[in-house]
């Protein structure tokens, strides 16, 4: 059960890291984008960035139930607690960072009604400060969440390889 456990955690941490990545590689060009090419832009990320980002709480949950199955005290046992640190910090940086914005840039798409469930959470106060905001603060601050979240993926990752490799 345990390798099964540990294969589940890699592959979704893996997919959590891999879509903060896949935004954060897009910067350089995106920063080059006039307003209305860079907001249509953000509409085509939902919903695929969204179904993929069930992986992140997921991968959460698993790096947890790791630690209660692995020895305490080991050193396999501390990097997985590094990369849960690591995880829960990327969390916390998309609730606090990216997602007020994608509430900004989502006002005005039509949503099913899951996807205006989630993005709705927050979403009245955020929309009210991202009004007052300039669109570029606001990619700005998107763009770049997605880059301290890539970083805090792939530390979490390596941790959690090599503490499973130990």
């Amino acid at each position: 059960m345990l390798v099964t456990v540990e294969v589940l955690t890699i592959v979704l941490v893996a997919i959590a890291t891999a879509l903060a990545l896949a935004h954060a590689l897009e910067l350089p060009g995106k920063l080059r984008l006039p307003k209305e090419q860079y907001l249509a832009m953000q509409a085509i990320y939902y919903p695929g960035f969204t179904i993929g980002g069930a992986a992140e709480p997921a991968a959460l949950l698993l790096t947890a139930a790791l630690l209660f199955l692995m020895p305490s005290g080991t050193t396999a046992f501390w990097l997985t607690v590094g990369a849960f640190a690591g995880l829960l910090a990327m969390h916390a940086a998309y609730w606090i960072l990216t997602h007020p914005v994608n509430n900004f840039w989502l006002k005005d798409t039509q949503l099913g009604r899951t996807g205006a469930r989630f993005f709705a959470f927050g979403a009245p106060r955020a929309s009210a400060a991202a009004d007052k905001e300039d669109w570029t603060a606001l990619r700005d601050r998107w763009e770049r969440s997605h880059v301290v979240r890539a970083v805090l993926g792939l530390v979490s990752l390596v941790l959690l390889a090599t503490a499973i490799a130990l």
